[in-house]
């Protein structure tokens, strides 16, 4: 008698055991087709680290860039090769210099490079110096091996050197030298401001002088002009490129919550007058919802226009359907008690509703509105990159230049800040709303 029971295990176990291997092997099929089938031996060959290390360091770094015009014999010392930041003649940083024959430029570790009259050399220790002669016939490399490192690139045409401590890039028209440097360039001010050239310390004495710097403006005034109006950071335009994101998932989520409102009580059971009725709504707010909020923004942008309204309006239809559903569930597991003792005293079904339905469910509404208005916050600055409004439309205008990238990395900061401030607030309004 107590053989059966223990086959009868063993074959369970057994059952198991087989299952847990199959699934195994599932799971490794699967892996094993998503390496193929997504070309990660292709996607392997085809990174370019060094272009990922390039763009890193410009998010949080900055270059300033020696430039001569080898056809005009013209030099030039810039911030990101930027005309707002160019430097003046008789200002240049103390590393680059106009000398005998040329401009020599220091570099850290050593490494120095001049532009002479028909050559760039580049003197780097413990290797030796590097001659190239840009000419109509081609660009010629002399180093002193005759060997090319590989932080050496050579062609006809080209010359580029890479290093730790620079980079200098060589062609018939153009000789650049670069040098990196931590922090954003002329966040605060741009090199025609005479403030720019100030340290912190005579900034303050600047602002608190009665000396002023710009005629017809106190120095204080003329500090925020030059900062608010700075024509390569555009603070004046981000401040109000934020506010039309928070304006755009604001107004979105209102709307939205408005109009779901009153077609939650049609759509819920114990308020709905019919099912029909109930049906067709339900299905309208999955209809809404289904859709998603990008295809509702490319719909209306051809329907309307880009525009931080037709980015709105996305945002409503998205969350007339998220409300509907949710309001609705709400209204379902009201207590019907109220509402009969309302019923009981001659009130009709709008004041029934307005105080014996709306005080029981307002916090529960109240905090779903404010979860999705902190999500629509984030999720606006991806409609207005599509609608042309925001600062995803800033933020995707930096990453296509494929140069600013600490323009980038500005605005994702500017975007979490947001984010965080909205998540802030809506938790304190959630949570008087608790505590009533």
């Amino acid at each position: 008698m107590t053989t059966v029971p223990y086959v009868e295990a063993h074959r369970r176990i057994a059952r198991k055991r087989l299952t847990g291997f199959a699934l195994l092997a599932g799971v490794i099929a699967y892996l094993v087709y998503i390496f193929f089938a997504f070309d990660m031996p292709g996607l392997a060959q085809r990174v370019r680290l060094d272009n990922a290390a390039i763009l890193l360091r410009d998010t949080y770094s900055h270059r300033i860039q020696v430039t001569r015009d080898n056809r005009r014999d013209t030099t030039s010392v810039s911030v990101d090769g930027e005309r707002n930041g160019q430097y003046p003649a008789d200002r240049w940083p103390d590393w680059v210099q106009n000398a005998e024959g040329g401009t020599a430029i220091n570099l850290t570790h050593g490494v120095t490079v001049r532009y002479e009259d028909d050559a760039v050399r580049m003197a780097v220790p413990d290797y030796g110096q590097i001659t190239i002669i840009p000419a109509q016939s081609g660009i010629e490399l002399f180093t002193p091996d005759g060997q090319i490192p590989e932080w050496i690139s050579a062609s006809d045409t080209r010359v580029a050197i890479t290093r730790p401590e620079g980079r200098l890039t060589v062609t018939k028209a153009r000789t650049e030298t670069f040098r990196y440097f931590l922090g954003w360039p002329l966040f605060f001010f741009t090199t025609d401001s005479p403030f720019h050239y100030m340290t912190w310390t005579e900034l303050a004495r600047s602002a608190l002088s009665s000396d002023r710097i710009v005629a017809d403006q106190s120095n204080l005034s003329a500090m925020w002009h030059d900062f608010w109006y700075n024509p390569m950071w555009r603070h004046n335009a981000v401040a109000w490129a934020i506010f039309e994101t928070l304006m755009m998932a604001f107004l979105g989520t209102m709307m939205g919550a408005m109009i779901a409102l009153p077609l939650a009580f049609l759509s819920a059971r114990n308020f709905g007058p019919s099912m029909p009725i109930r049906f067709a709504i339900r299905r309208v707010f999955d209809f809404c919802r289904g859709v998603d909020g990008l295809i509702w923004t490319i719909i209306l942008a051809r329907a309307f226009g880009p525009g931080p309204m037709t980015g709105a309006l996305a945002i409503m239809l998205t969350d007339t359907g998220s409300f509907g559903k949710l309001f609705s569930e709400v209204l379902e597991t009201t207590d019907s008690k109220q509402v009969e003792g309302l019923r009981s005293t001659g009130a009709n079904a709008l004041q029934r509703g307005r105080f014996g339905v709306i005080p029981q469910v307002m916090p529960v509404i109240a905090s779903q509105i404010l979860y999705m208005l902190e999500s629509n916050t984030r999720g606006a600055t991806v409609i207005g990159a599509i609608v042309g409004g925001g600062i995803g439309l800033l933020l995707t205008q930096a990453i296509q230049t494929q140069k600013d990238w600490e323009d980038v990395t500005y605005y994702i900061i500017l975007v979490i800040l947001m984010v965080m401030m909205m998540d802030g607030i809506s938790g304190w309004i959630r949570r008087r709303l608790i505590k009533g």
